[in-house]
């Protein structure tokens, strides 16, 4: 590094006044540079400090904390945009306000992306589709699996994606099978895609979407709350973390994100297996209701369903769907 020379100035105080140059053999007089009304007022507004910022008031202070709260529950939550749903997709959270680069659990899936519409079809909650119907292929809106997984061929998908009434059924109890069915045919069923993969933790995820003829169709559908008798499942309750979030933040910041339930949004209910479970598997549940389609996501692991993970696999299907 060169070293400055500081003339009239001494370290830890003020400048001092100002010295003659002492001329050199050659050297003539120093140039003197006029100074008009203007000049010397530039000057002397160059040496007024800057004003300082105004300060937080406690009202906008308490806004920013909850943000950064909300921030740090984004594995539980997410604000609508697709840079959110590329941050929920990706592991890493370097460049996210109030988030260490820990890993946290989080999978990578591959960047998402919607289907396209046929020509002429509206977004599915566009302004111009009041029922909310999906006219984009089912299968693509079913979410990828992440990276690092494994088919699991429990979900019996064809090659196109398309699940039988009678295979998505065995996710139930086999005594309450035959009535769901019965269900499924009586409330304008037309469609089950899904599709299924294993982590290498064990952690087994079954996506499925259900697309019916009307969007009232969906809320007579009954297999997908805490009344659900799924197979090996002792019961259902609502899911604490999740509910504890959104129970905290509801009051502080706006619940305007895929998955909050608002109009606009898929409405999402996420649920837990009641404790203790039955055998050595925790299994969790989410809902999504939106428009015609019922989205369902089924995840089970040994001693205890990793809240992170599950919570993103729910939220971008939400999005998709969305």
């Amino acid at each position: 590094m060169s070293e400055q020379t500081t003339t009239g100035t001494e370290p830890g105080r003020g400048p001092g006044p100002e010295t003659e140059p002492v001329p050199g053999p050659t050297a003539g007089p120093a140039p003197q540079t006029p100074q008009g009304p203007e000049a010397a007022a530039a000057a002397a507004s160059s040496d007024t400090p800057a004003p300082e910022a105004a300060p937080i008031a406690p009202k906008d202070r308490r806004r920013l904390f909850a943000a950064l709260r909300w921030t740090a529950a984004v594995a539980v939550f997410a604000t609508v945009g697709a840079g959110v749903a590329y941050g929920i997709t990706r592991p890493d959270r370097t460049d996210l306000p109030g988030l260490s680069t820990e890993d946290d659990g989080r999978w990578t899936f591959p960047a998402l992306s919607q289907p396209a519409l046929p020509a002429g079809a509206p977004l599915a909650q566009g302004p111009d589709n009041k029922d909310e119907t999906h006219y984009a292929q089912l299968t693509g809106l079913l979410l990828p699996a992440p990276e690092g997984a494994k088919a699991d061929d429990a979900v019996k998908a064809d090659k196109d994606g398309a699940v039988s009434p009678d295979a998505f059924l065995e996710e139930y109890a086999p005594d309450v099978r035959e009535k769901l069915k019965q269900s499924l045919e009586w409330d304008g069923l037309r469609q089950i895609t899904g599709r299924g993969w294993t982590m290498p933790d064990g952690t087994r995820t079954h996506v499925y979407l259900l697309r019916f003829h009307a969007s009232g169709f969906v809320d007579a559908f009954k297999g997908c709350d805490t009344n659900a008798r799924l197979n090996g499942v002792s019961a259902l309750e609502l899911d604490d973390v999740w509910t504890g979030v959104k129970s905290t933040q509801s009051a502080i910041v706006p619940l305007r994100f895929p998955g909050s339930g608002m109009a606009g949004e898929s409405e999402v209910s996420v649920y837990q297996e009641v404790k203790p479970v039955l055998g050595d598997e925790q299994t969790k549940v989410g809902c999504l209701q939106s428009g015609d389609v019922l989205g369902m996501v089924i995840q089970t692991r040994k001693g205890e369903v990793a809240p992170v993970p599950f919570h993103q696999t729910v939220i971008l299907q939400s999005q998709l769907l969305s």
